[in-house]
């Protein structure tokens, strides 16, 4: 009888130890803004699931200089003067961040320190003249090696995005890739939508990728900014988009983002095992009540 008990609250243990884990995520961008996209399911994995999420920033987001007109009084310097700019965004974009960071609950920063030389939507010039693309994929090699991520976000892959935008979600793709399939974190790719739009923009992947393959136009799934919460449903999610948004102060043009958009829309890629959506959908039903109705 005694052995009996032992086993029963064991296996009870194990149980109980399953249900209650919590997801852990990693975000990788290419900027030290990019993140505030992110910022309603992340607020809720961290406050509400208590799960962690990390951030991998690959460029030092020194290029944000032309932007940071409003930014200059507020910091004393003469940061549109590109050598300036240049100079001194690195540490001030990063203290940006986790400021933001701070709002939504990120855990750990992992920074690359890439070159953020220029706009451009080529992403292939960005690999041959701004980054060391050898040692962003180590260096992501060595992060998914360290922390065991249950799911990673990168940014929507699309020819008329940044080139940067694009590059640093395909590199980490190109590494999750190496990984068995069973081992892999399930890799899910973000954008946003209105609700005018209804639904997000047709998406099958980057032509020429086939790591950003998206074989079906229903694989994704999304958070509503607007859900209400708080007293008398006053609040919403819009709103902490928008904090961190306003901790961006370097950069004036990330302003006019607050309230643009306001579903989080999060695409499955073929890369991952089709039986991980549903992984993905229980994530998003614990913080989604669209989900939970069904």
């Amino acid at each position: 009888m005694k052995n009996f008990l032992v086993l029963l609250f064991s296996l009870s243990t194990v149980l109980a130890s399953a249900q209650s884990k919590k997801p852990s995520v990693l975000i990788v961008t290419a900027h030290p803004d990019d993140d505030a996209l992110f910022s309603g399911t992340v607020y809720k994995i961290t406050h509400d699931l208590g799960g962690t999420v990390d951030l991998a920033l690959v460029t030092n987001g020194e290029g944000g200089y032309k932007y940071s007109t409003l930014g200059e009084a507020i910091y004393g310097l003469n940061l549109t003067e590109e050598a300036i700019g240049r100079e001194h965004l690195p540490r001030i974009r990063k203290m940006e961040l986790m400021k933001g960071g701070e709002i939504v609950g990120l855990r750990n920063y992992f920074f690359l320190d890439e070159h953020d030389v220029e706009y451009t939507t080529d992403m292939e010039a960005a690999f041959a003249t701004h980054w060391d693309t050898t040692k962003v994929k180590q260096r992501f090699r060595r992060i998914l090696k360290e922390n065991k991520y249950d799911f990673i976000f990168t940014m929507l892959a699309t020819e008329s995005t940044h080139g940067h935008h694009k590059g640093a979600a395909i590199l980490m793709m190109k590494v999750v890739s190496e990984l068995p399939k069973d081992k892999r974190p399930i890799v899910l790719s973000g954008t946003m939508f209105s609700h005018e739009a209804g639904k997000p923009s047709p998406y099958s992947g980057f032509p020429g990728y086939s790591l950003t393959k998206v074989s079906s136009d229903t694989a994704f799934v999304t958070f509503d900014r607007m859900q209400k919460f708080g007293f008398n449903d006053r609040l919403n999610y819009q709103i902490i988009g928008n904090w961190v948004i306003a901790e961006h102060k370097s950069q004036g043009s990330m302003q006019l983002l607050m309230n643009r958009g306001e579903i989080e829309c999060y695409w499955f890629l073929d890369m991952n095992r089709p039986e991980d959506f549903k992984k993905v959908y229980t994530l998003f039903s614990s913080i989604s009540p669209q989900y939970g109705k069904k």
